[in-house]
């Protein structure tokens, strides 16, 4: 078995591979491939424990997607994402089980409510490979981004209680509602302790590898351990997620330069992998239909399939409305907050408001409150359509197909409607929704527009505390060295207008008779970008530039500062600048 998982590993990254190359979505491939390959007769069949694959393949997952997710994106968009998340699982799982329960009464109520929490949460893995390449809105993808964060978790505490109830347990819907927020408590504060305890080691440890390490192993800790307390391991990961990756611009950029390309591979190894295990138990679901009643567990996946397609889009539209309505009538209530001063009176009082007129005080307001919630009708129907099902629902189906108190029967129905269903909405919306995006006309050319404001703004208020900067460096030097010379600054002010390129040329500065040292214009250069990081990140916070937007603009300063590091590796300490054979003391006389 274990040549068998490295060769499905070798196979399915190797695939993925020409499947980025064309510009192809990655996971739709490999699972083509996968089922093709599976009927071969020479192909072992790969028979992994349902949890075992949950608790070794979705905390690196969830924890890669959740430090890529903008906090204060998800943030604004919590009240959509918690639509779609919580309660389109619920209402999904519902539908499912009654019309499960109503073709194939075999299952039972409990057992078909079961098979409905196991296919109702979409992976969301597919549809961002898709939406990334195709260029959808940022608004989009935080809701499918932040859809998929949470929606696992709601679907594996339905999970455990119908399988209570299948045990003989009794359970009430209260009970179940506080499982669930005990889940929540659990869960979140796990994954919160977990969050700090890794940034304050990111903060103090400079060895990037160290931390490297620390950081592929702490997911599958939060993981365990908020399992093993009953609570939601899923958002215990998430929840360190979140806050590492908010507080990432914040540490050293070496360890940002060496967490990206780490992740990104282990996001390929085992979504490559993840999809052609997928692909792969397809003899398994024949084996599984080999009994009398074939055409009864096929019309079943059959309508369960249809009920997923269906229930999404007609959840959707309508709370979609009614959230816009609410919206509406809030912004009402604001206006004429805003004619009686009632609005301005109870938030003068912010610090952070202070210094805005009324009407500039309600724009804020609305935007720092509403900016991502509001969503048109192709944004629905996009969202509608990416509701594809992953390795959550496979590897709960295979889990749950061992629970002692499922006949033989059922439990081979539960995995056979999980792997159609999966299957299924993975090649037909999968392969669909590309299409829908391009013909809806839906793109990111509002964002870019946005972007280059909010760039203009940043690049504004980076030109003030540069001013700032250079003036309170100048005294610290002339306090230092006496006096300096002036084209040491001058060349720095042109230094400063270059927009992060061409470093090489940028630090050139014409020789003098008399400047400061090499390490001290390096400190210089650093303290400029330290600066300049400074005002991203209170611009990021107070919700003036987008996080995805900031990240980018870091990645270029980190990629200055290992220049600067680099560069200084070859010069002898001492030395005012390589290659300079002059005296390496910078003051005058």
């Amino acid at each position: 078995m274990e040549a068998g998982i490295f060769y499905v590993l070798v196979g399915s990254v190797a695939v993925a591979a020409f499947a980025r190359s064309r510009g192809w979505p990655a996971p739709l491939l490999v699972t083509v491939v996968a089922l093709a390959v599976s009927f071969l007769p020479f192909v072992p069949d790969i028979d992994i424990d349902g949890h075992l694959l949950l608790s070794l393949v979705l905390p690196p997952l969830l924890y890669s997607a959740a430090l890529d997710v903008s906090f204060v994106g998800f943030k604004r968009s919590l009240p959509q994402i918690r639509r779609l998340g919580i309660w389109l699982v619920l209402i999904t799982a519902l539908a499912v089980g009654f019309v499960a329960w109503w073709i194939f009464p075999a299952l039972t109520l409990p057992g078909a409510l079961l098979l409905g929490a196991i296919v109702a949460p979409p992976d969301a893995v597919s549809a961002a490979a898709i939406g990334r390449r195709l260029g959808l809105p940022r608004r989009i993808m935080t809701v499918l981004s932040g859809e998929s964060l949470i929606n696992d978790a709601t679907s594996l505490t339905l999970y455990r209680v119908f399988a209570a109830i299948l045990a003989g347990a009794t359970v009430s819907v209260w009970e179940g509602i506080g499982q669930f927020l005990l889940a929540v408590a659990i869960g979140v504060g796990i994954g919160l302790v977990f969050g700090i305890v890794l940034h304050q080691l990111r903060m103090r440890i400079s060895d990037a590898v160290v931390i490297g390490t620390f950081g592929l192993l702490a997911p599958f800790g939060a993981y365990a351990i908020a399992e093993h307390l009953l609570g939601s391991g899923v958002l215990a990961v998430v929840a360190m997620g979140l806050y590492v990756g908010y507080n990432s611009p914040r540490t050293d950029y070496t360890t940002r330069q060496q967490e990206k390309p780490l992740w990104l591979s282990a996001d390929l190894l085992l979504e490559s992998f993840v999809f052609a295990y997928i692909g792969l138990q397809f003899p398994r679901v024949l084996r599984d239909l080999g009994s009398e009643s074939v055409g009864h567990i096929l019309l079943l996946s059959g309508a369960v399939l249809l009920v997923v397609l269906i229930v999404r889009p007609l959840y959707i539209y309508p709370t979609s409305a009614w959230a816009n309505f609410q919206d509406r009538r809030k912004l009402e209530r604001w206006d004429r907050g805003v004619q009686s001063g009632e609005f301005e009176k109870r938030h003068r009082k912010s610090r952070r408001w202070g210094d805005y007129t009324a009407d500039e005080l309600r724009s804020q307001i609305v935007r720092d409150r509403m900016a991502g919630l509001k969503l048109t009708w192709k944004d629905s129907a996009v969202i509608s359509w990416a509701g594809m099902r992953g390795v959550v629902t496979l590897a709960i189906a295979v889990a749950a197909a061992d629970l002692a108190t499922l006949d033989t029967e059922a439990s081979h129905a539960i995995v056979v409607v999980a792997f159609i269903v999966t299957v299924g909405t993975l090649l037909l919306q999968g392969l669909t929704l590309p299409l829908l995006i391009r013909s809806l006309g839906i793109a990111s050319d509002t964002d870019e527009k946005e972007d280059e404001e909010a760039l203009a703004a940043v690049r504004a208020k980076s030109r003030e505390a540069g001013k700032e900067f250079l003036a309170e460096k100048r005294r610290e030097w002339e306090a230092k060295y006496g006096e300096v010379d002036l084209s040491v600054f001058d060349a720095f002010t042109k230094r400063m207008t270059r927009v992060e390129k061409d470093t090489d040329e940028a630090q050139k500065v014409e020789d003098a008779a008399s400047r400061p040292s090499y390490d001290d214009l390096v400190a210089l250069t650093k303290g400029w970008l330290q600066v300049r990081r400074e005002i991203l990140l209170a611009e990021r916070d107070a919700g003036n530039l987008d996080e995805e937007v900031m990240r980018e603009l870091i990645a270029a300063m980190d990629a200055e500062e290992l220049a600067l590091d680099t560069r200084g590796v070859t010069r002898q300490p001492g030395r005012a600048w390589p290659r300079d054979t002059r005296a390496p003391h910078p003051a005058k006389g």
